[in-house]
């Protein structure tokens, strides 16, 4: 899940947006590049708050989205690949049906800050003693 990405992200706090831009069950899709690589992410407005993955489905490192942004199945509960139906849960990614099962989206932190939504720090491993 938290394969190493072509392209660094830029540093936490790097404004993607508005929040006020992605509706409730849509996505904003966001690219970032260096030199001839790229990565592309995309954020979900959900539940009121945003989660965010890169835009690269397990199976077959394909784009998920056959129309730019949409990412949701027909229900709007569940991620889903247009290449092979993989379905994704929305809250940690983790494929629950298709080709991938069990293998999951890798995820990119994101966080709503006065109204925009920006990068986010990794939420830090806690290790035991």
């Amino acid at each position: 899940m938290d394969a190493p990405l072509p392209v660094a992200l830029p540093p936490p706090g790097h404004v993607l947006g508005p929040f006020a831009d992605i509706a409730e069950g849509t996505a904003g899709v966001f690219e970032f590049r260096e030199g001839h690589l790229r990565v592309e992410i995309f954020v979900l407005r959900h539940l009121g708050g945003v989660v965010g993955y890169v835009n690269d489905c397990p199976h077959r490192h394909l784009p998920l989205d056959g129309m730019p942004g949409r990412f949701l199945t027909r229900e709007g509960t569940l991620i889903q690949c247009v290449n092979h139906g993989a379905k994704f849960r929305i809250e940690d990614g983790v494929c629950i049906d298709g080709p991938c099962l069990g293998s999951g989206l890798t995820p990119v932190a994101v966080a709503v800050v006065d109204g925009l939504v920006v990068l986010a720090a990794p939420p830090r491993r806690l290790s035991r003693r």
